[in-house]
């Protein structure tokens, strides 16, 4: 499969070449192997088939679907998150919601977990939490679940978190979330251009996914209906090389970082 041939598939899904053409070369390998599986033989008979059987659709969605993430992904970000946001959330809240859209295999919403017992652990009165984190594709969604990760992706957990929340696994370099951290996280499966998962969030993670991939056209809406889902003075994180998709008075930066925002006053109609 030539650039060209993946083009004119991104085409088809509405996906951005510009946000694929560093991660091309995972993907293409994953849509060759499900053209094998179809019996087809080039592009021309793929997208015949995506048009014909939802099922194949639904499969090369998913396969469209990347994960490159690691715990603690943008550092400073997470320490503004612990220092400054989730306590000034707290004081105001009985309840906490979170959504982490995109949540790939479960760094981001592990990373969240951790932080969250970190504050539990310092004697912070912490609201009820409510975390979901959604994904498109259920190969992520069940490696979530599994909560297994190599060490290559834990490069930014420090020493004391190594011991506090993760086990050795019996393959030496791979490490399992311990319980603690996995509980009372929903799992989901949902495309970022379906409507969210609920209303009243006051953080969501929408990182290095809807921004990156989808053509502008979608974005636009699909950004809507996120921003509809974040509370009044909610907070949602972007990924840090992403930009909002149109300009709107209802968010503003969240020093000192340019993709963190918090929501005034209503979202855009």
């Amino acid at each position: 499969m030539d650039d060209y041939q993946f083009s004119q598939l991104l085409g088809r899904l509405e996906l951005s070449w510009e946000g694929y053409r560093k991660v091309r070369k995972g993907v293409k390998k994953r849509i060759r192997r499900h053209m094998q599986q179809l019996g087809c033989k080039t592009m021309a008979e793929y997208l015949a088939e995506l048009d014909k059987s939802d099922e194949a659709k639904r499969e090369c969605d998913s396969l469209m679907s990347v994960s490159i993430s690691r715990f603690f992904r943008d550092r400073k970000f997470w320490q503004t998150l612990e220092k400054e946001i989730l306590p000034d959330l707290i004081k105001r809240k009985e309840n906490l919601k979170v959504w982490s859209a995109g949540c790939a295999c479960g760094e981001e919403v592990y990373s969240f977990k951790i932080v969250w017992n970190r504050l539990e652990k310092s004697g912070v009165s912490l609201p009820e939490l409510k975390i979901i984190a959604t994904d498109l594709s259920t190969t992520y969604l069940d490696r979530a679940r599994a909560g297994v990760f190599h060490s290559s992706s834990l490069r930014e957990v420090n020493k004391e978190d190594y011991s506090s929340y993760f086990d050795t696994n019996t393959r030496g370099s791979r490490f399992s979330v311990k319980p603690a951290i996995k509980k009372n996280i929903v799992l989901k499966q949902l495309s970022l251009l379906a409507d969210p998962p609920g209303l009243n969030f006051d953080i969501i993670f929408l990182r290095n996914n809807l921004l990156t991939y989808y053509q502008d056209h979608l974005k636009q809406p699909a950004f809507k209906k996120v921003l509809a889902a974040l509370a009044p003075s909610g907070v949602i994180v972007i990924g840090s090389h992403e930009r909002l998709p149109f300009e709107t008075e209802s968010l503003l930066p969240v020093n000192p970082h340019s993709f963190v925002f918090r929501k005034y006053g209503s979202s855009p109609n």
